[in-house]
């Protein structure tokens, strides 16, 4: 039985190996060390892979600090590094921006609409999940934009993460609810359109449908990747910790109910005192993490567990990114 199940190597080494893989999502509960654990694994893939884009969907974006280097809209090379670019999304993108993704006649109608077209935006505001759906928006275009071999998505915290990957079910909604509203007032809207002289270049109401199906089937093609072990994955990351650990099986339980593919578990923030560690709180501390790695453990024996340490020093900078990111790849070691 042994050979039919192997102990799972406590390493990422098997997602670096992994060539098919064109996504990877970091995430996790808030204030576990996704952003730091992101960044180690883009420069690791950054050393196999001929581009590697990092993108920041979470409103509290830190790659910027995390590289010393400040980070945008439009995907910037890090310095010290050919093929590994950032983005910082912006998650307060409009509507308008959300539109723009399905061609340029959607935002037309929206301002041709007039006062119909501002309801309509004020109607999207008060969608649940829109500022994660103007996130992956922002993905798409930015993706569509520019050819990379793999992007790694720094997540928000779990609840921000869980709506994100929601989002295509919620545009397969709307649009099932547009397609309704075009079959029974589509003659109307096209007349009234027709008579204010109609969209720039001609379009009518149905071409504005027509975008946002095409729009449909591109968010359909990507979430169809998602699912696709063979092409993306994701790893947790989490603390030896009651919340964290729990919510960290939450996610695991949300990502199997969206088909998506995850098998690593990175433990970060852990303490590894000498036996004559003089330290009353390190100590305690240390003998409470083991108890939770020991649940880790058995809840996840066929997940590769990687054991990081709590460093004394803040991650920051280029040099230790790399430093850190090595232990992603080979076991640390605490001091003797």
């Amino acid at each position: 039985m042994a050979d039919d199940f192997p102990e799972m190597e406590p390493t990422l080494q098997s997602i670096i190996d992994q060539k098919s893989l064109k996504w990877i999502f970091v995430g996790g509960k808030g204030g576990v060390g996704k952003t730091s654990n992101s960044c180690a694994l883009a420069i690791q893939m950054a050393k196999v892979r001929e581009s590697v884009l990092l993108i920041s969907t979470d409103p509290a974006h830190n790659l910027s600090d995390a590289f010393n280097q400040k980070f945008g809209k439009e995907a910037r090379l890090i310095n010290g590094f050919t093929n590994l670019s950032a983005i910082e999304v912006d998650p307060n993108g409009s509507i308008q921006d959300l539109l723009e993704s399905g061609g340029d006649a959607a935002q037309d109608a929206a301002q041709e609409m007039g006062g119909l077209g501002g309801m309509m935006q004020d109607l999207a505001f008060n969608i649940p999940g829109i500022d994660e759906a103007c996130s992956f928006a922002e993905l798409l275009k930015h993706v569509k934009k520019q050819s990379y071999d793999l992007v790694i998505c720094d997540t928000a915290p779990t609840g921000h993460t869980l709506r994100f990957l929601q989002f295509p079910g919620v545009i397969e909604k709307a649009l099932a609810k547009l397609s309704q509203l075009s079959t029974q007032f589509g003659p109307m809207l096209n007349s009234i359109i027709g008579a204010r002289g109609g969209l720039p270049g001609g379009q009518s109401f149905d071409d504005l449908v027509a975008k946002m199906e095409a729009l449909r089937k591109t968010i359909s093609e990507v979430n169809t990747q998602f699912q696709n072990p063979e092409l993306t994955t994701f790893v947790c990351v989490c603390i030896a910790e009651f919340l964290s650990l729990y919510e960290t099986e939450r996610l695991i339980q949300e990502l199997s109910s969206f088909n998506m593919d995850t098998h690593a578990i990175v433990v970060n923030q852990l303490l590894f005192p000498k036996t004559d560690n003089p330290c009353e709180q390190c100590n305690a501390r240390r003998k409470m993490q083991k108890k939770y790695l020991e649940q880790i453990d058995e809840l996840y024996d066929e997940f590769n567990v990687v054991k990081m340490p709590m460093l004394t020093e803040e991650i920051r900078g280029k040099e230790k990114l790399e430093q850190f990111s090595e232990m992603l790849v080979t076991p640390y070691q605490p001091p003797e």
